[in-house]
């Protein structure tokens, strides 16, 4: 191999970045100077093309590869010779292989199925040429924003050397296309593949099956710990049926692969062809049979409760539960559809939007949250017996819905506020207030549960408004930090709830799900997890990562039996907010949603003056919790949660975005830079409080602890002289809620109290020449910008009137903050007088959706944003009715 130094010219194709190689050659990013376009050249090992006999046959496969124009196949736009080098032009794609993705787990049913039916027609059509792939395996698949690519289409046979009769080592590195040799990867070669026979497009079949396997269960069809046992579990076993390990599989995908994976050639799919159309008819009866099914079954749970209610009236809940789900299994079936977006609409199951899925007590309603063509998000509602859903009036920018019990109307958090909605249509009503609020439960009693905020125990207030009071309380002394998706259990008085910290990892003991009741203070730990939970029909479900599980619950006694139960692999899981996007009722139905894989971020440098963007995205995507740019711009610090651990670290960002990671295995908040650039600030969670230290980021010194205390303390701004640090002051009990206080640097670092009153104070920043210090107040009623004087001489002015999520000082003479809707960012002009401070004219600028706040550079000019990203791969909502006929017989 001889990699390819960047801007050299290989052709009419200018060298920009090498992406990738392996034993078919390297691939390099490529600029066509010709047509101006980026492509993607391939150079070929010279191993292979080491005789001109193989020049001359690769010529001609790359002249009939060429010709092949489908939307699933990765066009070949051109093939030369630099030299003694073959090389190939190649249409540049930009995604993930399946082989990464598969990584993470298996693909929902819906992505499955689509992207069989595109794997399938591309092998149609290639095959329909006289082309075999002979190499089809996750690795040759690309998936991108317009669905899957297959790739290496033909290149492997075109180089086979003509006088080899022997079969190679490593099959990945073969080429051998005679009889008596083997071409391809061992999970996915056809049997007569190993035993050096002739192939067709059944072979290509046979490796179609196996990658449809590994998409649906996440697991290899067939294994072994060496090449001999591989290739004997391929020729003599039959892998496990794909229901017996996603119960949720339709049986007619079972079927489908099971025929891809004979042994014998004739009695496979005899065409791709055939595959697609099945692999088609799938989705388009599961989408059918959906709503329907789902009013008859309601229909019989309702029966059979009444006629189970009279006969044995004086039994134990969980007893009739039980029975029901029994007689249910035995005699309803178990149907699964997807539910389509609304038109011009996209589903939003993550952040604030990651609990807006949720299926009403009576199974007659599911809610989602979906944004809409200008950016802007709301509650939606569909009926089950209908085919469209309509948004819920009076709900933009509404979070964390949850349903009365009669299922007529829907509490969630909007405007810092608890509210209700009738969903007859009259107006939303104020409960409570809350200013971040997390999740909430409606008991029968007309009692509500909810977390007010993200780190506060749960609270109950009277569903028609009132005062609030806690109903839990945290265990600090466990290093508790929040409690949160309180759920009522079927007797209205005891529920269930998750306590966690919001500085532990996803397997740290302090995340548990507790049984509690209204008329105690006693708790019951019952599970270890960090995720919400839900009853219905004797059974507990929980998540594990992104699998969702069930387990047989008591929940009087608060008490699991027996073994949990993989139901579904591939939900939706958001780590940052401890929440996997599911919901159930006891009439048998389950939603959940899927598909919204990778990384959630990008960041984007913004033109202040000019209000819009500068450029691409900066960086690679990650899941960014906070970063900070230098004075000088120049590098940027970042704080970038791992989705599987739940933890947060630090990581360096060069000008060209390369990064580097600062800490490792932490759970960290979002950094700030000191103002000569050289080291930057940030708070460390433990179960003990928060540690904020202070790392250089050049020199390889260490860090240092500059202050510790048992409340939670994040730094938000550090003066220019660098001789103060602002923080957000928050602890458990406190009578001032979250508080700014100011950190010296010097002398005893003695943090002292700079607004802590009634209201909520947070996100302070220091201007620019230390006299003022802005921050965000509720003292209004809802939260404003504020700015005052430093030191305190009792000096205040409002910034903002039409309500601020939070602001900060840019260059020497103006503020700027966004509004609450999150479209939208006012730059307010200001001037330091004698007499106190002016506020000038003001201007708004469009903003896409931010996931972050934003950082800027010292002179105000730039700013980095941290934009909400759309996913390559669709989010998908799976409905299922009587989801209990997929787990195992009694």
């Amino acid at each position: 191999m001889t990699t390819l130094p960047n801007d050299s010219v290989f052709g009419r194709y200018r060298i920009l970045g090498l992406v990738g190689a392996g034993g078919m050659g390297e691939v390099y990013q490529a600029l066509d100077t010709r047509l101006d376009r980026t492509v993607a050249v391939k150079v070929l090992p010279r191993s292979l093309a080491s005789s001109a006999e193989a020049r001359q046959r690769f010529e001609r496969e790359a002249k009939s590869i060429a010709a092949l124009s489908h939307p699933h196949i990765c066009a070949l736009y051109d093939f030369g010779r630099e030299g003694e080098t073959e090389y190939l032009v190649m249409e540049y794609l930009e995604g993930e292989t399946l082989a990464n993705r598969l990584g993470k787990g298996a693909l929902s049913l819906e992505q499955t199925l689509r992207f069989g039916v595109e794997i399938a027609d591309a092998l149609d059509k290639a095959h329909r040429q006289g082309i075999v792939h002979r190499d089809l395996k996750p690795g040759n698949v690309m998936l991108t924003k317009s669905g899957v690519k297959l790739l290496d289409f033909g290149l492997a046979k075109a180089f086979a050397p003509a006088a080899s009769e022997s079969s190679t080592e490593f099959p990945t590195k073969a080429a051998l296309t005679q009889e008596g040799t083997i071409l391809g990867t061992f999970q996915y070669m056809a049997p007569e593949q190993l035993e050096g026979k002739s192939v067709d497009a059944r072979t290509d079949i046979f490796a179609l099956g196996a990658v449809l396997y590994e998409i649906a269960t996440g697991r290899k069809a067939f294994a072994g710990s060496s090449q001999a046992s591989l290739i004997s579990a391929i020729m003599t076993r039959e892998p496990e049926k794909i229901s017996s390990i996603q119960p949720m599989t339709p049986p007619a995908l079972d079927r489908i692969v099971h025929t891809c994976l004979a042994k014998d050639p004739e009695e496979r799919w005899q065409s791709a062809g055939d595959v697609a159309k099945e692999l088609k008819w799938v989705a388009e009866a599961g989408s059918q049979a959906g709503a329907p099914a789902v009013v008859v079954t309601r229909r019989r749970n309702r029966e059979r409760l009444a006629w189970f209610a009279a006969a044995a009236a004086t039994l134990a809940a969980v007893a009739l539960a039980i029975a029901l789900l029994r007689i249910s299994r035995a005699s309803a079936p178990r149907t699964w559809s997807f539910l389509p977006p609304p038109k011009n609409a996209a589903f939003e199951v993550t952040g604030d939007s990651c609990a807006s899925l949720t299926v009403s007590p009576n199974g007659h309603w599911v809610t989602f949250a979906a944004k809409t063509a200008d950016g802007k998000t709301s509650l939606w509602l569909r009926s089950l017996d209908e085919p469209t859903a309509h948004p819920i009036a009076g709900t933009e920018g509404a979070t964390f819905p949850f349903w009365s019990p009669d299922s007529e109307h829907l509490a969630f958090f909007a405007a810092e506020k608890l509210q209700r909605v009738d969903l007859k249509g009259a107006p939303p009503l104020t409960i409570a207030n809350a200013p971040k609020g997390r999740s909430g439960s409606w008991n029968r009693d007309g009692i509500i549960l909810f977390s007010p905020d993200t780190n506060t125990e749960i609270f109950q207030v009277p569903a028609s408004g009132g005062p609030a009071k806690p109903a839990t309380k945290l265990d600090l002394k466990h290093g508790e930090t929040t409690h949160r998706w309180a759920t009522f259990l079927p007797d209205g008085r005891h529920f269930l709830y998750m306590a966690g910290s919001h500085g532990a990892g996803s397997s740290s003991e302090i995340n548990a799900v507790y049984h509690a009741s209204l008329d105690s203070t006693d708790t019951k730990r019952i599970l270890e997890a960090r995720s919400n939970v839900a009853y219905a029909s004797g059974y507990l479900f929980s998540m594990s990562k992104q699998i969702l599980l069930v387990q047989r619950f008591d929940p009087k006694q608060g008490r699991l039996s027996g073994e949990s139960i993989s139901l579904v692999d591939g939900v939706q899981y958001d780590a940052a907010y401890f929440r996997g996007s599911f919901s159930v009722s006891e009439t048998g139905v389950l939603v959940y949603s899927t598909g919204k894989g990778g990384p959630s971020t990008r960041l984007q440098w913004y033109d202040v003056d000019a209000g819009k963007p500068l450029g691409a995205s900066f960086g690679d995507p990650a899941d960014y919790v906070g970063a900070s740019v230098a004075p000088d711009g120049s590098r940027i610090a970042a704080t970038i949660l791992d989705p599987v651990s739940g933890r947060s670290d630090l990581w360096l960002m060069d000008g060209s975005g390369t990064r580097t990671r600062l800490t490792s295995g932490t759970s960290i908040t979002s950094p700030i830079y000191a103002p000569d650039g050289t080291r930057v600030a940030y708070s460390r969670y433990d179960p003990h409080g928060t540690t904020i230290f202070v790392k250089p980021t050049i020199g390889g010194r260490p860090e240092q602890a500059v202050y510790q205390s048992e409340a939670q303390v994040v730094a938000t701004d550090w003066s220019r002289d660098g001789r103060y640090l602002l923080l957000n002051y928050s602890k458990v009990g406190n009578r001032t809620k979250q508080d700014i206080w100011i950190l010296p640097l010097f002398g005893d670092r003695k943090a002292v109290p700079f607004a802590a009153t009634e209201f909520s104070e947070q996100g302070g920043a220091f201007s620019p020449d230390g006299r003022w210090i802005s921050y965000i107040s509720d003292e209004s009623g809802r939260s404003e910008l504020y700015a005052a004087a430093f030191p305190a001489t009792g000096q205040k002015l409002q910034i903002s009137s039409d309500g601020s999520l939070g602001g900060t000082w840019i260059g020497g003479d103006r503020i700027i903050y966004g509004v609450p809707d999150g479209h939208a960012a006012v730059v307010v002009g200001v001037r330091a007088t004698p007499q106190g401070l002016d506020v000038g004219g003001s201007r708004s600028f469009p903003l896409l959706p931010m996931a972050m706040n934003p950082s800027f550079t010292a002179d105000g000019r730039r700013a980095l944003f941290g934009i909400q990203q759309e996913s390559a791969e669709a989010v998908s909502v799976a409905l299922v009715t009587n989801w209990a006929a997929a787990l195992p017989g009694d």
